[in-house]
C-alpha cells in the first residue's frame, strides 16, 4: 500500500579542472547544488564565487564576508586541482590532450532524520578515488589510483577532516540553505496524473501508460497494480526527470491483455497529496485528464490505438 512520501534533501558540490581547455570551457569550474537547484558558481574566467539562485543573496546579507571567503578558498582549490591534474597526467604517462579531474562531495538529510555523505574523485570521466568515511580509507579504482591512495592514507587527518565535514558542517549548511530558500526548496506541488493506453506492436497486447508530472519535491511513489497487488516486475518506469520549471515528471508502462485491463490501476503517492491517487483507464468515450488531487477507480472500457 502506497503512502504519501516525505522529502529528503542534499547539498552537493562539483569541481572540474581541465587541461588544455577548449573555447567556452574554463580551466576550472565549481557549482554547488541544494537538491537539484544550483546555488553557487565559480569559474576560472570570473574568479569569483557568486550566487546561482536569487534567495542565496540572503546569505551575503547576513554574513558580509561569505562570498569573499568563498572566493579566496576557491582560488586555492583551483590551484590545487590544477596541480593534481598535471600530476595525474604524469601518472598515466600522457602528453597533451584534453584531460579532466573532477572532485565531487556532498551530504544528504533523509526524511527520517538520518544523514549520509560521500566524497570521490574522477579522472577523464571515470572513477579514480572514493572515500570510505566509515572506515577512514580511500578506495582506488585502478592500479594508478593506488599511488594517490597511499599518499592520502599516509595522512589520516585528511580522511578524518573529510568525515567530520560531511557528517557535521555540511549538514549544518544544508539546513541553513533550506531555511534561506524555503519558499522554493520546501514547497510542495502535487502531481498531475494522466492514464493513457496504446496498442502494442505485439498482437492482442496493449500498453497502459501512467504519467505523473509537475510535482515537487522529487520524491514520489508510483506503481501499476493488478487487483490491488504491485506489478513492479511487469512495469517499465522512466527515471524521475526535471521539467524546465523546476518540477519533475515520471512515466510508468505495463503490457496487458485487453480482457485483463480492468484489473489494473495506477497508484501515486506524493507529499503534495493528502492521500494516494488511484487511477484507471477510462476509454475513448471521453478521455479524462486528471487534475491535481483527483482520481478515479471506475471500470475500464476499450483502449485507444495511439498516443494522444
Amino acid at each position: 500500500v502506497l503512502s504519501c512520501t516525505a522529502s529528503s534533501h542534499s547539498l552537493r558540490y562539483f569541481y572540474t579542472a581541465v587541461l588544455e581547455p577548449s573555447q567556452g570551457l574554463p580551466q576550472f569550474v565549481q557549482v554547488g547544488y541544494v537538491d537539484s537547484e544550483p546555488i553557487t558558481h565559480y569559474d576560472s574566467s570570473t574568479r569569483r564565487k557568486r550566487p546561482a539562485a536569487p534567495w542565496m543573496e540572503k546569505v551575503g546579507e547576513d554574513d558580509a564576508q561569505y562570498w569573499e571567503r568563498g572566493t579566496q578558498k576557491l582560488h586555492k582549490t583551483e590551484q590545487m586541482l590544477r596541480e593534481n591534474l598535471a600530476t595525474l597526467q604524469k601518472y598515466y604517462n600522457q602528453k597533451g590532450g584534453l584531460h579532466t579531474l573532477q572532485w565531487m562531495y556532498g551530504c544528504e538529510l533523509e526524511s527520517d532524520g538520518s544523514k549520509g555523505g560521500y566524497m570521490q574523485f574522477g579522472y577523464d570521466g571515470s572513477d579514480y578515488l572514493n572515500l570510505d568515511k566509515e572506515h577512514l580509507r580511500w578506495t582506488a579504482a585502478d592500479a594508478t589510483a593506488q599511488i594517490s591512495k597511499v599518499k592520502l592514507e599516509a595522512e589520516p587527518a585528511i580522511a578524518q577532516r573529510s568525515k567530520a565535514y560531511l557528517e557535521e558542517e555540511c549538514v549544518e549548511w544544508l539546513q541553513r540553505y533550506l531555511d534561506y530558500g524555503k519558499e522554493t526548496l520546501l514547497r510542495t506541488e502535487s502531481p498531475e496524473v494522466k492514464v493513457t493506453c496504446h496498442k502494442s506492436s505485439t498482437e492482442d497486447v496493449e500498453t497502459l501508460i501512467c504519467r505523473a508530472h509537475g510535482f515537487y519535491p522529487k520524491e514520489i511513489e508510483a506503481a501499476w497494480t493488478r487487483d490491488g497487488e504491485s506489478c513492479e516486475h511487469e512495469t517499465f518506469r522512466s527515471r524521475v526527470a526535471p521539467n524546465p520549471d523546476g518540477t519533475y515528471y515520471i512515466s510508468l508502462y505495463t503490457d496487458v491483455e485487453p480482457e485483463e485491463r480492468g484489473r489494473y490501476r495506477c497508484r501515486v503517492a506524493h507529499a503534495g497529496l493528502s492521500q494516494p491517487l488511484v487511477l484507471a483507464w477510462e476509454g475513448p468515450a471521453g478521455e479524462k485528464r486528471l487534475g491535481k488531487g483527483e482520481g478515479t477507480d471506475q471500470g475500464l472500457d476499450s483502449c485507444k490505438l495511439s498516443f494522444p
